[in-house]
């Protein structure tokens, strides 16, 4: 007669696995996605703590023996926390219940992304969410530090790195399981993706106060600069770089500097210049335009 599997040991195996592949691990609550660590307020200042108050992401690990003695004490899910992991986690989420019937899911969105930035889907290490989704992982090149990021990308398409965890393969919710799909490393991060994901660059300098004249001036310039930026595109990256022109430009929008619909209109005579459909434009620019615009609402001082 068989016998059932001890859900710890499973569990363990999850966690000593992601180790060996050099992703750090914590513990989340049996049966959830929650951290099991303590918090700030609970936290007794001792062990780990003794110097202050450590958080999961600095309390993740790659030890064996520390695994083994977290995991010895309850039947933990597996978290990985993937800025000391040196990942990007892609989650490539599912449509709510109350979603419209033709609401594409993240996959969809993300492949049609790819499409536009001229490349297939990457094929790297993935794993199938309790939901139905994806989460595709990405090693980043050293001395990159990118942060988490919700919609940039596209809709139902969000990403962990700094800052963020995702559940392991091998954690069970009451959803269902997590499970690894895909290929069995991590691939490198694609530079057209990196490109889309790092931070737009900021002036080197920007005037406090009301909007002036130089300020406006500025702006132009940026302007022109940007839309020869995307009429200059090769393809395979003139998706990419219709992103980024739009994200380093929303923030004059947010200034004040120039009017949203002005920079709409060159964007997407550029984008429409060098073979990027109507459509395509459309739903690039009110991505990064919106994420720009909300970025820099507190202003030059704060950007």
């Amino acid at each position: 007669m068989t016998q059932p599997t001890d859900p710890r040991r499973v569990l363990l195996r999850a966690a000593l696995d992601a180790a060996e592949r050099g992703w750090h691990v914590f513990p989340l609550r049996p049966g959830t996605k929650r951290p099991a660590l303590h918090g700030e307020a609970a936290c007794p200042r001792t062990g780990p703590c003794t110097a202050g108050h450590r958080k999961w992401e600095q309390r993740a690990t790659t030890d064996p023996e520390l695994i083994r003695a977290t995991w010895a004490r309850a039947p933990y899910n597996v978290g990985i926390a993937t800025g000391p992991s040196a990942l990007v986690v892609v989650d490539l989420d599912m449509p709510k219940d109350n979603s419209s019937s033709d609401t594409p899911d993240g996959a969809t969105t993300f492949g049609a992304l790819c499409e536009r930035a001229g490349h297939p889907v990457p094929a790297t290490y993935r794993t199938r969410t309790a939901s139905g989704g994806e989460h595709l992982y990405f090693t980043t090149p050293t001395g990159v530090r990118l942060a988490n990021t919700a919609g940039t990308i596209g809709k139902l398409v969000d990403t962990r790195a700094w800052g963020g965890y995702v559940v392991a393969a091998g954690s069970i919710t009451p959803a269902g399981p997590y499970e690894a799909v895909g290929g069995p490393v991590a691939a490198s991060l694609p530079a057209w993706l990196l490109s889309i994901l790092k931070p737009a660059p900021k002036p080197a300098q920007t005037p406090s106060g009301p909007v002036t004249a130089q300020s406006r001036r500025y702006a132009d310039v940026a302007l022109a600069n940007e839309t020869r930026n995307v009429t200059g595109a090769q393809v395979g990256e003139r998706a990419t770089r219709l992103f980024r022109a739009a994200r380093a430009l929303g923030r004059f929008v947010a200034w004040g500097d120039l009017p949203r619909h002005v920079v709409e209109q060159a964007l997407q005579g550029a984008g429409e210049a060098v073979g990027l459909t109507a459509a395509e434009c459309r739903s690039t620019l009110r991505s990064a335009l919106n994420w720009s615009i909300a970025h820099n609402q507190r202003g030059r001082k704060a950007a």
